[in-house]
Parts: structure tokens; C-alpha cells; sequence
């Protein structure tokens, strides 16, 4: 009797697993057909729109092979000793190369002596200098070139447009060194100094300060760059190496050097050469720093007359010491360094308004310029 209760007991769980296996098989084909397996594990792609930006820099190798050959060392003697600057060959004739360089370089040099890439050396005759302009032309035998430099158009630089320098800064261990940068500024109007020193009467060119208008770069240049090329990124020179900004203390000043446009450079030279020198036209007169001796509370700005040469442009048209010159011609004057670059842009033989102020009392004459 109790086998037989075993035996059914042992039927009935097996009906009930079969049951339960019956009712899961029916739930499992019920998902199948109705759920979307497909979607259950597919991954969601976001898709971003985007620009891709791509900045090649292949490197100047090219460009500065073009410029490489044209540039100089031009060695100088002059009495205190020996000393060296850079320079670039910019046309040949028939009989001779010319280079440009700075006039601080060759100033009062005994002895010229130009070095080229292939180590060859000459000796090099001064066609002409011009201190306001800081440019200087040298000549060379013919055969000594291995080649000129292309011209560039230094109007047409912009603002971060690539540019290098080459030159011998600090030591001829490093002759003919390459520096890289960028255009960081134009039209910058830069102070320097003359290397003479006195009062004078103004246009003998040996007054202590002017302004110059020169192109700004980050490349680094040291002393030895000057009178060297600064090139675009073709490889055309825009201008010529002359300074870069110093504190005038034990701290340095870093990336902030100058050069002078070629355009500039060019008509300076052209004028060197057919002339020997550079014609500008003056007033005449000596002039003084800014002293409350002259000025008053209404006439701060302005470039104080200290003495008029006799006979002078200044003379024959009325202007007397302590008479503040406030305006030339288009130009309003802030002090006598900008007079003088303002008045270089005039030619000799113009005609200009000059607005003065004396005794407190604004006045205006004509001045007629003459030559240098």
C-alpha cells in the first residue's frame, strides 16, 4: 500500500514539471514574436557635426635656402678695434655687388672686410651712409657674389604673417644664424639715439634723438643681426635688421626687435649711390627739450625752438627762440622728435604752414624748405 502512494505521488510531480515546462515554452515563444529582440542590444550612435581644422608646418627650409647666399658678414676696423655687423646683397652691375647694412655698423670703420656663406672674403668700399635712415651701402668685386636677394613688399605684411632673420649675433661661432618669428607690429615709431652728441643746429644730422618707422617682429636678433635681412615667408627680404628693445638696465627684454622697410632702405640707398648722399630738407633751427621756462598750462605739447640759424628756412619766415612749434604743415607735433620725422616727408623746395605758439599766443607762417 505504500509503494502504491509513492508511485503516485512521483506521477503527479512529474505532471506538475511537465505542466510548468509547457507554460514556460508558451511565454518564451509569446516574447519571441512580440518583443524587439533586434533593438534590445543595438548600440545608439550620436552623430556631432564638426569642422576638422588642419595646420601644416612644413617648416622655411626652402625659403631660407633662396636668401641664404645673399647674405654677409661685414667685418669693421676702426680705432677702438674690430667689430662685425650683418648685411644682405640686394643688386649687381657689371663690376660690383651692393649690400645693405646699417650705418651704425660701418660708421667710421678704417677698414671694410665682407665675409659670404662660402667663407670667401674681400674688402669692401663705402659707397655711402646716412645716419637718420640707419642705412648704408657697401660695394664688392662681382665675382665674389654668389648671389642677390629677391625684394619683397613690406606694406603688404600682416599682422602674425611669418618671418625670419639672418645674421651673426654675438659671436662669429654663430655666423649666418637663421631666427624664426612672426610680424608683431607695424608703423612703429621707435626712438633712437645719435652716436654724436652736442647742441646743433637742426638738419647737420647729429641731433640726440629722432623717430624712425620701423616693422616690429619677434625673431629673435642680437647684437650682430644689424644690417641684416628680414625675410617673409618667401623668402623676400622686407626690411633690414637695426635694434631691438633694451631697458636700459640688468634686465633683458625678450623677442622685441626692428627693422627698417625695404622700401625705405631702397630709396636711401638709391640716393647714396647716385649722389653720395641723402637729400632732406631743414628749418634751421636748434631745439630744446620740453622746460616750463617756455611752456604754459595752454602749450604743453610742441618743439621748442632754442636758437634759429641766421639766414636759415626758420629765419626768413619770423621764427624766434622760445617759439613752440604745435603743428607742420598736416602734422600736429607732440615734441621735436616728431617734427623730425614729419619733416622728412616733405620734399625740399614745398611750401608748409608752420603753427607756433609765442607768448602764449598762437600764430601761423609760411616756411619755404630748403636743402640740407
Amino acid at each position: 500500500m505504500a509503494e502504491k502512494n509513492e508511485s503516485k505521488n512521483n506521477y503527479n510531480k512529474f505532471i506538475i514539471v511537465a505542466l510548468v515546462l509547457v507554460v514556460i515554452l508558451i511565454l518564451v515563444d509569446v516574447l519571441a514574436k512580440n518583443l524587439p529582440w533586434d533593438n534590445l542590444f543595438k548600440k545608439e550612435v550620436i552623430t556631432t557635426n564638426k569642422t576638422d581644422v588642419t595646420i601644416e608646418d612644413t617648416g622655411i627650409g626652402e625659403s631660407v635656402n633662396k636668401l641664404y647666399d645673399s647674405t654677409v658678414i661685414v667685418k669693421v676696423n676702426v680705432a677702438g678695434g674690430t667689430g662685425w655687423g650683418s648685411g644682405v646683397i640686394y643688386d649687381v652691375d657689371d663690376e660690383f655687388g651692393y649690400l645693405l647694412t646699417n650705418n651704425h655698423v660701418v660708421e667710421n670703420a678704417k677698414k671694410i672686410i665682407i665675409t659670404f656663406t662660402n667663407e670667401k672674403e674681400v674688402e669692401g668700399t663705402l659707397v655711402g651712409t646716412d645716419e637718420i635712415s640707419d642705412i648704408a651701402v657697401v660695394k664688392v668685386p662681382k665675382d665674389y657674389v654668389i648671389k642677390k636677394c629677391d625684394i619683397g613688399d613690406s606694406s603688404s605684411l600682416k599682422l602674425g604673417d611669418t618671418t625670419f632673420a639672418i645674421g651673426t649675433p654675438i659671436s662669429l661661432t654663430y655666423s649666418f644664424t637663421i631666427t624664426r618669428g612672426i610680424i608683431s607690429g607695424k608703423n612703429r615709431l621707435v626712438e633712437v639715439s645719435s652716436s654724436n652728441s652736442g647742441y646743433s643746429f637742426f638738419g647737420s644730422y647729429n641731433s640726440e634723438t629722432w623717430y624712425m618707422n620701423l616693422i616690429q617682429t619677434d625673431a629673435a636678433v642680437n647684437a650682430g643681426n644689424s644690417g641684416g635681412p628680414l625675410a617673409n615667408a618667401n623668402g623676400e627680404v622686407v626690411g633690414i635688421i637695426n635694434s631691438k628693445l633694451s631697458s636700459g638696465s640688468s634686465s633683458s627684454i625678450d623677442n622685441m626687435g626692428f627693422g627698417i622697410p625695404i622700401e625705405d632702405a631702397l630709396n636711401i640707398a638709391e640716393q647714396l649711390r647716385s649722389k653720395g648722399k641723402v637729400t632732406r630738407p631743414i628749418l634751421g633751427v636748434g631745439f630744446v627739450t620740453q622746460n616750463r621756462y617756455y611752456v604754459t598750462e595752454d602749450t604743453e605739447d610742441g618743439a621748442i625752438i632754442g636758437k634759429v640759424e641766421s639766414g636759415s628756412s626758420a629765419d626768413a619766415a619770423g621764427l624766434k627762440e622760445g617759439d613752440i612749434i604745435t603743428k607742420l604743415g598736416d602734422y600736429n607735433i607732440k615734441d621735436y622728435k616728431y617734427l623730425k620725422y614729419y619733416l622728412y616727408r616733405y620734399k625740399v623746395g614745398d611750401t608748409i604752414d608752420v603753427t607756433y605758439t609765442r607768448d602764449g599766443k598762437e600764430r601761423t607762417t609760411k616756411i619755404t624748405l630748403r636743402e640740407s
